[in-house]
């Protein structure tokens, strides 16, 4: 129940807040919450992450379809029966989820969050990306805690 209620809240939240700055924002507009480091800026993102892949929106959603129904139909196999790996099940599914509505809706994904430091530029990322790339993550997380543990077994 926790990934589900979880992949329910991330997409929410992702499309709230892409809602609010397509609302809000137009199309490139720019505005500063962090001086020199993070701004809020409206991009419409064809492709995928760091805009590899431009226009591949409807090849991108079948990849995402696919995705997700590949973790969920073998969900036993990609995660174990532990808190650590439901939190980043119901991240990856959220992610996924939010990313998909706007491909199939609006045939881009609206990314917003824009960081940069000393003349470096991080790409423009949004709520969905953010779920995804912690859900990774925890699943590293995961599998680092497992060898350790396997590790010190054979040890012992």
């Amino acid at each position: 129940m926790l990934p589900l209620m979880l992949a329910i809240f991330v997409t929410i939240i992702d499309q709230w807040t892409k809602s609010l700055v397509r609302q809000h924002l137009d199309l490139f507009e720019n505005v500063v919450v962090i001086h020199g480091f993070f701004d809020l800026r409206y991009i419409q993102n064809t492709g995928a992450a760091w805009g590899l892949f431009q226009g591949g929106h409807f090849w991108l959603a079948g990849l995402s379809l696919v995705v997700l129904a590949v973790m969920s139909i073998w969900y036993r196999y990609f995660f174990r029966d532990c808190t650590l790996d439901r939190i980043a099940f119901g991240l990856l599914a959220g992610g996924i989820t939010g990313n998909f509505i706007d491909r199939v809706r609006l045939q881009y994904v609206v990314d917003f969050l824009d960081f940069y430091w000393r003349g470096r530029h991080f790409p423009a990322f949004n709520v969905a990306d953010s779920a995804i790339c912690i859900g990774v993550g925890l699943l590293l997380v995961a599998q680092v805690m497992i060898m350790r543990s396997q590790h010190q077994v054979k040890d012992t």
